[in-house]
């Protein structure tokens, strides 16, 4: 199989993306990319990394900044140090896990967001030495890296304040550790809305254990199973071939070349299976959007090798 001709499908109900090969992922991106997933849906890990993360500060939705150099930063202050702050500002016990999870450093130190709204401001201010801003006006302050950082904090901290009950039953809702979800015992879970780019990235890495990157929007659909979702058909490149199956996700997933998808266009009704019990590749009709996305990748693919 060569690998600029190498292609895999992944799909589920709100989802779908075609990938492609490139070159090797860094051992270390890989290492950060998958603890980052991991902190989001597990728990006891993201419960574990709190002890030992970074912590960046709001006062009601407003972040801490302090000069640094000619500019400003936003601290990020370590879990020992921000409890005995808090401690002398009146509260000797303080749950850690108020906190959201806003990303993760390159040395895989999980790093979280904190509103200590129901603390006396100037007290914090004092010991932080710092000042909680505006937050218009401290996102054209701060360095490159906090403004990426502090408006996905926010962001996330609003979505919380904001989504204390569930819309369908009217029921308290509960974050998990990390608060990339909430969930109402009678209905479910809410997932924090993501950015596109970061669903693809999730939705390959738990469904097929791939790292991918280069991600180009293609499309959306209408789907009415199973409770009326939209599907976003996505374009993006695999760093290797190596894939994880999550069998409680999809059925399977595998590697095709240019030629096999071209023949399986070719196949205009679903095909009987075969004396081994499988099914003859095939792709889904025309009006599915799964379809129209695999049309696309064979178009530019024959364009890039002159076929």
């Amino acid at each position: 199989m060569k690998k600029s001709s190498a292609t895999a499908v992944a799909e589920d109900r709100d989802f779908l993306c075609m990938l492609s090969m490139g070159p090797p992922l860094l051992p270390l991106a890989r290492l950060t990319t998958s603890f980052l997933f991991e902190l989001k849906e597990n728990d006891d890990v993201c419960r574990k990394a709190l002890k030992s993360g970074l912590f960046y500060l709001f006062h009601n939705l407003s972040p801490l900044l302090r000069k640094s150099g000619n500019g400003f930063c936003a601290p990020a202050v370590s879990g020992p140090d921000l409890l005995q702050v808090l401690s002398r500002c009146g509260k000797d016990q303080f749950n850690l896990e108020d906190s959201v999870l806003i990303g993760c450093s390159d040395s895989s130190i999980a790093q979280f967001a904190l509103d200590l709204g129901s603390f006396e401001k100037s007290a914090l201010e004092e010991e932080f030495s710092g000042n909680f801003t505006d937050f218009r006006t401290a996102v054209v302050k701060v360095e490159i890296e906090d403004g990426s950082l502090l408006p996905r904090a926010r962001s996330l901290l609003h979505w919380h304040d904001s989504h204390q009950y569930c819309s369908k039953s009217g029921r308290p809702t509960q974050k998990n550790v990390s608060g990339s979800k909430r969930v109402c015992q009678s209905n479910g879970m809410i997932y924090y809305p993501q950015m596109l780019e970061e669903t693809v990235r999730r939705e390959v890495a738990e469904e097929v254990g791939l790292e991918v990157d280069s991600i180009r929007y293609s499309g959306s659909q209408h789907w009415p199973f199973p409770d009326s979702s939209l599907m976003l058909a996505c374009q993006t490149t695999a760093k290797d071939d190596k894939l994880s199956i999550n069998r409680a996700e999809i059925e399977d997933a595998r590697w095709f070349t240019l030629e096999e998808v071209v023949e399986a266009l070719q196949v205009k009704m679903t095909p009987s299976k075969l004396p081994d019990g499988t099914l003859p590749v095939w792709v889904p009709p025309k009006f599915a959007i799964a379809h129209q996305l695999i049309q696309e990748w064979v178009k530019e693919q024959r364009g890039l090798h002159g076929s």
